[in-house]
């Protein structure tokens, strides 16, 4: 689309409380909003968010810059002709045509989500020592998430052991599922140690293990998936993999159980579209998470996802609970409540648009 008035807009977002990784503790970090002023259509405006995670991201922060100020000059919007090196950039420039083909209301898939259908999500337990991931995990169960998601692989094993034995303690197998996620922490030469770790780790009744060992190695990988006693989900490994003769290779390779899309991490919502297909060829399943956007990104993926589960009876709980993460969010109708992420917002229900965010101090 071309003819376009486009703004950048940067912010940093944020943390309320640092938030621990595998890769480190992080204060804030870098984001950025795509604003498209349609010049010959009564001035609509699209936006869409480039969500940065410093470490993680393919592009850098001085890249991601330099790339959208040279969208900002073209004064067109097409992702198609975008680098995928560029997945965050991608990905803003994507949800800011498709809000401004949807005439600037934030209703990018009219639908279920739209209509008040909710959509499940898992609870985050950040790293942290055993004692506040224990009270995080309590916390999380008493908002109602029968989910969690918990990261492993930066502290101690035996601690994190400690630390599942009394998660599980107040939230039952039959009851609550558990997600872990290693971000590659659990990567060893040795083979055997690092099955060793999930196969006691498997004693948890584990759902899934995001991305045990350091991505690239699919043949590690492949033995991983068939000698563990927990399903293996891709996150990481997923990220610049662009061509499609590649992603199918990977995927027959590997053989994983679950893939995780991260549309700011892999080139937008078209792009993961693109990996699902290719997953159910091998039976995998997925859900998406968020890359740390706040609420603009945030709406955009829920909005897709709870189009893209509409018609199963039971989907998967999806990683999208981070909105409440910063302290300068933007406002919006998106909560958090009983487990699930859903619009609460009577008159967006009404019309099934989201034309009550407050978007003034991105607009000026």
């Amino acid at each position: 689309m071309t003819g376009l008035d486009i703004r950048i807009v940067e912010r940093a977002l944020q943390f309320k409380t640092p938030a621990g990784t595998s890769r480190g503790v992080m204060t804030d970090k870098p984001s950025f909003y795509v604003i498209a002023r349609d010049l010959e259509e009564d001035g609509r405006i699209g936006i869409g968010e480039c969500s940065l995670i410093p470490g993680l991201s393919p592009e850098s922060e001085m890249r991601a810059r330099l790339e959208l100020k040279k969208l900002a000059a073209s004064g067109a919007l097409d992702p198609k002709s975008m680098s995928l090196q560029y997945p965050a950039v991608r990905f803003a420039a994507e949800t800011a045509l498709i809000d401004l083909l949807s005439e600037g209301d934030r209703t990018l898939f009219p639908g279920p989500f739209t209509e008040g259908r909710p959509v499940p999500i898992n609870g985050l337990i950040w790293m942290g020592d055993v004692a506040d991931m224990v009270a995080q995990a309590e916390s999380l169960l008493e908002r109602g998430f029968d989910t969690l998601k918990m990261k492993v692989g930066a502290l101690d094993f035996e601690r994190e052991l400690e630390c599942l034995s009394a998660i599980r303690a107040m939230a039952p197998a039959g009851e609550i599922t558990l997600r872990l996620d290693a971000n590659g922490g659990l990567d060893d030469e040795d083979l055997s140690i690092t099955l060793g770790k999930l196969e006691r780790l498997a004693r948890f009744d584990i759902h899934s293990m995001e991305q045990p060992i350091r991505p690239g190695q699919w043949k590690k990988m492949q033995a991983v998936c068939i000698g563990s006693d927990i399903p293996i989900a891709l996150d990481e490994e997923l990220i610049g993999v662009h061509d499609t003769d590649l992603r199918r290779n990977l995927l027959h390779i590997v053989k994983p159980h679950y893939i995780i899309l991260k549309p700011s991490l892999i080139g937008g919502l078209v792009e993961a579209n693109h990996w699902i297909d290719l997953a159910a060829e091998v039976e995998a399943g997925w859900w998406a998470t968020s890359a740390l956007e706040s609420n603009i990104g945030l709406n955009a993926i829920a909005q897709w996802a709870a189009d893209a589960i509409a018609e199963e009876a039971n989907p998967m709980p999806q990683g999208l609970g981070t909105g409440s993460l910063f302290t300068n969010n933007l406002p919006s109708p998106l909560v958090v409540a009983g487990g699930t992420l859903r619009l609460d917002q009577p008159e967006a229900q009404a019309n099934g648009t989201l034309r009550t965010w407050d978007l003034s101090d991105l607009l000026g």
